[in-house]
């Protein structure tokens, strides 16, 4: 008859309705759907004091664990440059690199989830960052040499200037309408 009871007992809780804000997830580690996650922004849209805290962390992570394990050999086909902070691309990329990697180390991402890191955005990344005429071609190439350098980025595209004034009307002799 206990037994009875407790059962019963648990088919009431698995049928009641969730608790108010709580995830019908939890118990699995999933998210819940409580509202919208928050948006991951590009660092470069940041500003001020959000900028700075993004960038220091994103700095650590760089330091501390995408360097001593991916860094490999500074040379001239791989440069570096230990001031990479002020190399605006290059923020971006890592930045971009880095929410990848929070991503795809999540559980949710899968047994795969580093496996795809690693083929879709680490490899690239290191490529495009390192190159030997990417952004950092004019800075270090030699630990014994160290250098810094950001190269000018091409000037603003030579556009027309913007005009108010309305087209001059076809010579038809017919009246000239503007329409809306």
């Amino acid at each position: 008859m206990e037994e009875s009871a407790q059962q019963a007992r648990q088919l009431d809780h698995l049928a009641a309705a969730p608790a108010p804000g709580g995830s019908p997830f939890a118990a699995f580690g999933l998210p819940g759907f409580g509202g919208p996650p928050p948006e991951p922004r590009p660092i470069l849209e940041l500003e001020g004091e959000a900028y700075e805290d993004e960038l220091d962390a994103l700095s650590d992570w760089v330091d501390d664990w995408l360097l001593p394990v991916y860094g490999a050999e500074v040379t001239t086909a791989a440069p570096w440059c230990p001031q990479w902070q002020e190399h605006q691309d290059v923020v971006a990329w890592l930045h971009a690199l880095w929410m990848a990697y929070q991503q795809h180390k999540d559980p949710e991402a899968g047994l795969s989830g580093m496996a795809v890191w690693h083929r879709d955005f680490l490899t690239h990344t290191i490529a495009a960052v390192r190159a030997p005429a990417g952004p950092l071609s004019a800075c270090m190439t030699s630990p014994e040499r160290p250098a810094h350098r950001i190269l000018p980025g091409p000037p603003p595209s030579a556009r027309p200037p913007k005009t108010t004034t309305q087209p001059e009307p076809p010579d038809s002799g017919e009246p000239y309408e503007l329409t809306a």
